[in-house]
């Protein structure tokens, strides 16, 4: 029975001894980077799909119809206002300003003989000599002459402004684009093309993008803040908005742009409302129709802590980062996250200022384990 006593108390003291050796904390060879914690102002960012149009893009368009006779230009280059883009056969029109002179010259030699006759007719008229009839005949006939001269000479400027359209120049300095006829095409009637092509100024390109209603009276309560007055206020503050144009290789144009115009009116069928920015877009980089995002600040969150995404873990939508305490030991802590921000996760609890977080192998790191911690300060690979 003694032995029996004996043996109990001594596989309870091996018991004890196992579980107290295994609280204790397992040591790592090597030192581990940690960054310290620290509560910081983070801007918080929201992309809108945009699309890009120039600052002007003008169709151009045959304002009379007939072949197509020539194209003076090369597509896709730079014209300069003024200069010649299309030619479209005149000889029809050269022959109505033509036959329209004509009228003119033979309205002006019955103008004239009107005059005369008038002339002759009044004097005789002041001395009873002839009838008033004859008067008012001789009047009658020279203001029917002035008005047939005045209509002749109003179908001469219509046939030349005609003429005039059979040359079609570039109304603007820019890009133009691919031709939609050409030479020998019967152009501005349908079915053939009205639009002969478009010329866009993009040193300026315009992008348009869309707000939900919620969006929008978020944004603009931010934009406007206690200015009662939006309508005379929104350019003057909508200028201080520095908005980014994110490319579709995920690149920042170089060019900040600012809002420019808000819509009168949310759309009922979308539930959306206009809005659009300009950038300034000297390189011409940015071309018409190109789909972009608008990266707009929203939000100023304060008292915010970040975490370098290298250092978090993540499992089944669960994170966790490895905290190192001031004796040395490691502890494996869940946060929850609100959105990423450059290579950072935005933490919204969990996390204290001034906690130590490992950053670098944390792979090799476990719970409890005990190491020596190296101070370093994160850099972040990327730009806003």
């Amino acid at each position: 029975m003694p032995n029996q006593n004996y043996s109990i108390v001594l596989l309870v003291l091996l018991l004890f001894g196992c579980k107290h050796e295994a609280e204790k904390p397992m040591v790592l060879v090597t030192s581990v980077d940690v960054i310290k914690l620290e509560a910081k102002t983070v801007p918080i960012y929201k992309d809108f799909v945009g699309q890009v149009f120039g600052i002007k893009d003008i169709p151009i368009r045959a304002r009379v119809d007939g072949f197509l006779e020539g194209m003076h230009f090369e597509e896709g280059n730079r014209v300069e206002k003024g200069e010649l883009l299309y030619s479209i056969d005149s000889q029809s029109f050269e022959a109505e300003v033509a036959r329209v002179n004509s009228d003119v010259s033979a309205a002006k030699t019955l103008l004239a003989k009107s005059n005369s006759d008038y002339n002759r007719i009044k004097p005789l008229a002041d001395l009873n000599a002839v009838s008033k009839s004859d008067l008012d005949g001789a009047t009658a006939r020279k203001e029917a002459a002035d008005a047939e001269l005045k209509a002749a000479l109003a179908s001469l400027e219509i046939a030349n402004i005609n003429l005039g359209h059979c040359k079609i120049y570039a109304p603007i300095n820019g890009v133009i684009g691919k031709t939609l006829a050409t030479e020998g095409e019967y152009v501005g009637k349908q079915p053939n093309p009205i639009i002969l092509n478009t010329v866009s100024d993009i040193d300026t390109v315009r992008v348009q993008f869309f707000l939900s209603e919620a969006e929008y009276l978020t944004f603009m309560k931010r934009l406007i803040g206690t200015h009662q007055n939006t309508d005379e206020k929104f350019k003057t503050i909508a200028d201080k908005q520095i908005l980014e144009l994110v490319l579709s290789d995920n690149s920042i144009h170089q060019y900040k742009g600012h809002l420019d115009f808000l819509d009168r009116n949310i759309d009922p069928s979308t539930g959306s409302i206009l809005l659009q920015a300009s950038f300034p877009n000297p390189d011409r980089l940015i071309r018409p129709g190109q789909f972009t995002k608008v990266r707009a600040l929203v939000n100023q969150r304060e008292n915010t802590i970040l975490v370098p995404q290298k250092a978090v873990q993540e499992i089944q939508g669960q994170y966790m980062v490895f905290v190192v305490g001031n004796d040395g030991v490691v502890q494996i802590r869940n946060i929850e996250v609100f959105k990423n921000y450059k290579d950072y996760y935005i933490v919204e609890k969990g996390l204290e200022p001034g906690e130590q977080v490992i950053v670098d192998e944390v792979q090799k790191v476990k719970s409890k384990m005990k190491v020596a911690p190296k101070l370093v300060q994160y850099q972040s690979k990327v730009e806003n």
